[in-house]
């Protein structure tokens, strides 16, 4: 079990406390940092009433922390945590403002690329850091986050000064999240992040939102499996045009990622999709064809991914 104490205990404000928010804020808490949701609805009634519960492949553990829909009853952190879903930023990045004083870092933690320049426009850029969470977790019932996979990874680094060594604060942060059992990815470029995860997931979850299947079925036929690995290396395109020095065989090494990813798995567009909830159509196949168009770069089968799911957004399928 992590230690009741911490040698460095932090105020920590997480927005969001959704499956992903919830579970990474719930896990500091347990390691004993002071944490606090902000949080609204059912969700977060049953938080203030009964704590979150986490149930994880190991067991389960419930922590009580504060969660408010005020920020201001938390009032400035050490480190907050941004994970609501990217649709949301309009009335969620605002709330960070009261949780932002003279040395609290942002770490932005949601699907996509844009989040951390709509987060600096907010609370400016020296605050912010962007991160990449990789984990799966459902809101099994309001209070209770089930954890699905066994990964809880976080790959972030400095976005806005990226050098050829770690910043401090990186480093500082890596290791509040080891202590807290979530598994570090630090970086001293954090755009490489970034967009290693956005390469994959915009073409990926175009894929099954647009086919309404799993990745098996996908990866699985030789037609959609080669359009999928052409929008893989459209979105690699916008990167490097960019100035982004994404790994050299990224989609080398996404193929073997995606063989190996099961073939039942259904990414949360797809998921959100099916379930006629709003989709993040616009942070993911959006943002590439937006870059793509200011960048001068071919994006064809991004471009049809978008128009498709702009479409089934505005209809969806139950």
């Amino acid at each position: 079990m992590p230690p009741e104490t911490p040698a460095t205990r932090l105020r920590i404000a997480v927005v969001g406390a959704g499956a992903v928010g919830g579970y990474y804020g719930a896990m500091l808490a347990r390691a004993g940092h002071d944490v606090g949701f902000v949080a609204r609805g059912a969700h977060g009634q049953a938080i203030r009433r009964k704590g979150l519960t986490i149930r994880r492949f190991d067991g389960e553990f419930t922590v009580n922390a504060a969660a408010t829909p005020n920020p201001v009853e938390l009032g400035p952190a050490d480190l907050v945590l941004l994970a609501v879903k990217n649709y949301d930023n309009d009335t969620a990045l605002p709330l960070l403002r009261p949780l932002v004083g003279s040395g609290t870092t942002v770490l932005t933690l949601q699907n996509g690329v844009d989040s951390p320049d709509e987060a600096a426009a907010v609370v400016g850029r020296d605050a912010v850091l962007g991160g990449a969470a990789y984990i799966a977790t459902a809101i099994a019932e309001p209070g209770v986050i089930e954890q699905t996979g066994s990964y809880q990874r976080i790959a972030f680094g400095e976005i806005f000064a990226p050098g050829s060594q770690m910043s401090d604060r990186v480093a500082r942060i890596a290791a509040v999240l080891a202590g807290a059992g979530i598994e570090a990815l630090p970086a001293a470029d954090g755009r490489v992040q970034l967009w290693e995860k956005f390469i994959y997931l915009a073409a990926m979850s175009g894929m099954t939102g647009a086919a309404r299947q799993p990745l098996g079925v996908v990866r699985g036929d030789p037609v959609t499996r080669r359009q999928l690995f052409a929008a893989i290396r459209e979105v690699e395109a916008v990167a490097r045009a960019e100035g982004v020095p994404v790994a050299p065989d990224i989609v080398d090494r996404l193929s073997t990622f995606v063989d190996g990813v099961p073939a039942s798995m259904r990414s949360s567009l797809l998921i959100d999709l099916s379930a006629g909830r709003r989709i993040e159509v616009e942070a993911l196949q959006g943002s590439v064809v937006r870059r793509a168009a200011r960048l001068g770069v071919p994006v064809p089968i991004m471009e049809t991914l978008y128009a498709v799911l702009r479409a089934a957004a505005a209809s969806p399928v139950q």
